[in-house]
């Protein structure tokens, strides 16, 4: 089937990157987002990845330990930072074209994001591999995907988690949870549903940028995402 979305952002969490046995970056891991990832480009999508970091370290937990909640979050992007080598590693391992871009200055590791450049790659079919969140402390990396989508003109956010949807409630503490085929914005918002932080959501509404839940633990799922084949949590306007 062929992709009803052109191009899109793909936000995937650090732990997506992590091992079984606790190693913070596992090759196997990475080596089956990639394979995820090509899938949906083999399936004619342009496809951007927006990796967090929380493998290595979340912001928010330095801050528990400690760290003021600047250098917290600089620390968050210095992992996504890792993740996205990691990524773009396994992807030319499967001989899938990858580059990555960072929203902070890393030297030679990665160079700044630039929209004209980013453009060019999706449009050669090349994964642009987004990290460093925004550039800016207290932004979360779903802002971050959110705003490299609207930036960008993606069709469609697809936010690959650790569940399939989203629930009415918590489905691992309710076995009787609800999950929801599709939400507005609004829903999401009034409801404060776990899709996305207040201001990716928001961002997204304006944008009128539809977003996509679903479980990246299901084989082939990213790729039927960008078919157009309902999968897990549509959410978009009314």
């Amino acid at each position: 089937m062929p992709a009803a979305f052109r191009r899109v952002i793909v936000k995937v969490s650090g732990q997506a990157l992590s091992g079984e046995d606790d190693r913070p970056v596992s090759h196997e891991a990475a080596a089956r987002l990639a394979a995820e990832l090509k899938a949906a480009v083999d399936a004619g999508a342009q496809v951007g990845c927006v990796v967090g970091g929380g493998n290595i370290v979340r912001g928010v937990e330095a801050e528990r330990a400690g760290a003021d909640r600047v250098t917290a979050d600089l620390m968050g992007m210095a992992a996504t930072v890792v993740n996205g080598l990691a990524l773009k590693n396994a992807l030319e391992t499967l001989g899938q074209a990858a580059a990555v871009m960072s929203a902070v200055e890393m030297g030679q590791i990665a160079p700044r994001v630039q929209r004209g450049e980013a453009d060019r790659l999706l449009s050669e079919g090349v994964v642009v591999i987004f990290v460093g969140g925004t550039g800016n402390p207290f932004f979360s990396t779903d802002t971050a995907a959110t705003l490299r989508a609207c930036e960008l003109g993606a069709d469609a956010l697809v936010k690959a988690t650790n569940t399939d949807g989203v629930y009415d409630s918590d489905p691992a503490s309710n076995p009787g949870a609800t999950r929801y085929k599709t939400l507005t914005y609004m829903d999401v918002i009034e409801r404060k549903l776990a899709v996305m932080d207040m201001t990716a959501v928001s961002l997204a509404r304006e944008k009128n940028l539809p977003i996509i839940v679903m479980a990246l633990a299901e084989p082939g799922g990213i790729a039927r995402a960008v078919s157009g084949e309902p999968i897990g949590t549509s959410v978009k306007g009314v």
